[in-house]
Parts: structure tokens; sequence; C-alpha cells
């Protein structure tokens, strides 16, 4: 097999931030002009590319850096609905793992590199053995674990994902810490790092929480939820920051309003509708921008009011659902990055750039 820079990227948790890593990483290595190839050799969530579901964050890397002629070797197995449960009846590792290789040989012919995303956390997989420690393995990959914030928890869940990679013969090249307090990135950059070097293991980036990464918008949660646009559809991409139950007084809801704020009311109040809808509100000297508002109950206002959403030119969404059905669906609601989040993709590039020791990476593959 040829001798390319192989990097596996795990993490102790889902939605850790690999795919985040894993388009900086790609960026900054086509910087460095390393022709770089990457896969998702076992993916859950899906879209459809023809007649065969693919990975999510393989489609996305596949439009984003224009290398999707190979989308299919990119993302070798999907498990979807059911899929366990068949394998668990009718194992095929051997098939499986095969399907894996060839794809990954068929990646890397021409390249100098290749970025391997893992699903979840080390042992994620194994039910249908092909754990993200087994996966690496098998591509002898060294791997990169992708961590959050914090110091004790961290570390001690780096050990639990090393120990399976340790046992399955793989090399942990190092951690990333990602999505830290901006204002204890030191703190941690420096404890943490202490704490892994202590236990034969490097800390290769410490990366601050950026707010807008995690928020989707307006038009991810319409699709999301299956929401209906009642106006203001041409602005469905502003981006939704955190959401507001409007369920109190108008004058203690002012109080609430904050610059990306989504507003969650029934259909039939009136006042907090005015008051969400209002182009500009003044707090303490300074204007207020809502990004949307969702009517929930299955209840419109009065025509004359609806003239006035209209010309607000704010996103307006309604569902026959109640009101704390929709901030509980929007609360429990994770947006992966998508191609049309350009701002996403551009700042995913230069944290990595910015936080991450991409030197070191590439010296001890």
């Amino acid at each position: 097999m040829k001798k390319i820079k192989n990097i596996f990227i795990s993490a102790i948790h889902q939605n850790a931030g690999k795919t985040t890593i894993a388009l900086g990483l790609f960026k900054n290595f086509q910087e460095r002009k390393i022709r770089t190839a990457f896969m998702k050799p076992v993916g859950q969530e899906t879209v459809k590319f023809g007649e065969k579901p693919i990975d999510k964050d393989s489609y996305l890397i596949g439009e984003v850096y224009h290398c999707r002629k190979r989308i299919n070797d990119m993302s070798p197995v999907t498990v979807g609905r059911g899929y366990t449960e068949r394998y668990i009846l009718d194992p095929q590792k051997e098939f499986l793992q095969q399907q894996i290789l060839n794809s990954f040989k068929n990646l890397i012919k021409g390249k100098d590199a290749i970025i391997v995303e893992g699903t979840g956390h080390a042992g994620v997989g194994s039910v249908i053995d092909c754990s993200n420690a087994d996966v690496a393995s098998l591509l002898h990959s060294k791997v990169i674990i992708v961590s959050q914030g914090g110091i004790g928890r961290s570390i001690d869940e780096i050990m639990l994902n090393k120990a399976l990679f340790d046992l399955c013969s793989v090399e942990v090249l190092g951690v990333i810490v990602n999505k830290i307090i901006p204002d204890k990135i030191e703190k941690i950059k420096n404890i943490v790092g202490k704490g892994l070097e202590k236990k034969g293991i490097r800390l290769l980036g410490a990366i601050p929480e950026v707010e807008f990464l995690s928020a989707p918008t307006v038009e991810q949660i319409r699709e999301r939820l299956d929401l209906k646009v009642f106006s203001g559809g041409e602005n469905l991409q502003r981006r939704v920051h955190y959401a507001i139950v409007a369920a109190m007084e108008p004058y203690n809801m002012i109080g609430h309003l904050r610059d990306g704020a989504m507003v969650i009311t029934s259909g039939d109040r009136v006042d907090n509708i005015l008051v969400a809808v209002s182009s500009y509100l003044l707090q303490q000297g300074r204007s207020v921008k809502v990004s949307a508002l969702i009517l929930t109950g299955g209840l419109l206002p009065d025509p004359k009011i609806a003239g006035l959403l209209k010309d607000s030119h704010i996103p307006v969404l309604y569902s026959e659902a109640d009101t704390y059905t929709i901030a509980a669906a929007i609360e429990n609601l994770t947006c992966k990055i998508q191609k049309t989040d350009k701002d996403k993709i551009r700042e995913a590039h230069r944290l990595v750039k910015d936080y991450v020791n991409v030197d070191t990476i590439l010296e001890n593959l």
C-alpha cells in the first residue's frame, strides 16, 4: 500500500466537532499543496446521491472541495434503519472491511494524504464489527481524538477512548480540544496540555467555541421541523442564535429579545407578534434584530396583522403543533454544516489554521 499521510479523526462523543476539524484540515493541506482525499468509512446520517445513500459529511466535503467524482468511495458503508439488526442476524465482517479497504485504495491513488472521519467515539460501529478503532487499524491510520472544553472529564474520556485504540494497536497522534469558552482557552491549553503530556499524549490544538458555528439558518429549522412559510421567504438564510418562547406579557418579552432571536408564539398572540416583528426594537440605546418568528397551534393572525408581517420581511413560519412542542424540538436540534454554509466553512478553515498545530501533525505522519 502506498505510504501517504493518513489521519483518522475520532472524538470522545458525538457532535464534538470532527467535521469542522476535517473541513479545516483539508483546506490547510490544500494550501500546502498536499493532494488530499477524504472518506467517512461508516456513515449514519445520509443524503440521496443518485440511487445510493451517501454519508452527509462525505457529500459536504465532496461538494465544498470539488472531489465528488469519487463520492461512492468516500462513503463505502452507510448504516440505515434496521441495518444493525440485519447485520447481527447475518454478519458480513469480511465483506464490509474489504469494501472499506477497496475504497481507501481507490481514493489514495495519486494523493499525498487522506483524512478519514470516524463516527462518534472509538467504540461506535462495534455492533457491525467496524468500530472507529477497528477501521483505523484496518487502514493503518494514526488517530487524532477531538475532545471538548474541560479538564478532568475530558482527560478521563480521552484515556478511555485511547484504551480501545491501544487494544487495536492504533497510534494516537494527539488530541484537539474543541469548543473551549474563549476566556478559558489559555488555562485549558496549559492544564490539559500538561495533563496529557503526563499520559504521553500530544496536545495538537485548543480551539475556542464560536457561537455561530452551532447556529442554524431559519431554512434549516424549517426543513428539519417541517414548518410552513407564511411570509419573509426571501430571508430564510438568516441565522438563529437562540429561541424565545413568548408566553409572557409583551413588556416582559422585550427584555428577553437579543440579536438573532427566533420568537415562538401562538398564532393568536397579536401583542407578542407585533413586538417580535417590529423592524427595530430599541433597548438601552441600541437596535435588536429578530431572526424569525414561528406561529404555533395552527393559528394565523388577522389579515391586517398578516400585512404587517409581510411588510416586515422577517421570516414567519407556522405549524399545527403547540408552542412547547416546537420549542423542545428546536432545543434538541443539531444542524451539521451544509455546503451552503460558506461562512461556517471559512471559519472552520480559520480555526484550524490559527489554533491547530498543523505542522506537528504533518511531521508525525
